[in-house]
């Protein structure tokens, strides 16, 4: 377990920061920039986890919203150390992690209609935050290639990303579903 023992250290007043190996890095560089947006991602589950937690009938939703906020720290930590200084039990996401995630895609997704056209972010509140959480996510899948692209990953953190921002487009439309709220569908050149 990480123990925090003081918040501020006062290193990153020149721009720079410490990977958890122990590098010093960037502050802009791709790998801060990528778990930097993974932290965003997290904090917008966090406004999901709080607006379903007085709701019964979603403690189910709830469960996966912070099971998942817990594999993004993973991720984050994942990305915080080069593979040459990881130690064994730094957490890491696996292929068992993004499995899970396309099982309940599939379990959300037989609940809904089918789709026969694009949506419009919205369908309520929680289902909105969904959706900006899906926006960040493939922000972060974005940068996260780019990143892979300078260096070498492990090759779960794409996948699981992308496979991600698939279970909040999905997650969305079933709490739309949920509260009662029909998807809005694009509607090309409306008027």
């Amino acid at each position: 377990m990480v123990r925090i023992t003081k918040v501020y250290t006062k290193t990153g007043d020149k721009g720079m920061t410490t990977l958890a190996g122990g590098q010093q890095v960037s502050k802009t560089s791709r790998r801060i920039e990528s778990y930097g947006e993974i932290d965003e991602l997290n904090a917008a589950l966090g406004l999901v986890a709080e607006a379903v937690r007085e709701k019964q009938e979603l403690s189910e939703m709830r469960k996966q919203v912070i099971r998942i906020q817990n594999e993004l720290f993973d991720l984050g930590a994942q990305l915080a150390v080069l593979k040459e200084n990881r130690r064994t039990d730094t957490p890491v996401i696996s292929q068992s992690d993004i499995k899970r995630l396309e099982n309940e895609i599939d379990v959300l997704n037989e609940e809904l209609p089918i789709l026969n056209s694009f949506i419009l972010p919205g369908g309520g509140e929680i289902s909105a935050r969904m959706h900006m959480a899906r926006t960040i996510c493939r922000r972060a899948e974005r940068n996260t290639i780019r990143l892979s692209e300078e260096e070498s990953l492990d090759g779960t953190e794409i996948p699981y990303l992308n496979r991600l921002s698939d279970w909040l487009f999905v997650a969305g439309r079933y709490m739309s579903k949920k509260n009662g709220v029909e998807d809005t569908e694009w509607r090309p050149g409306y008027r």
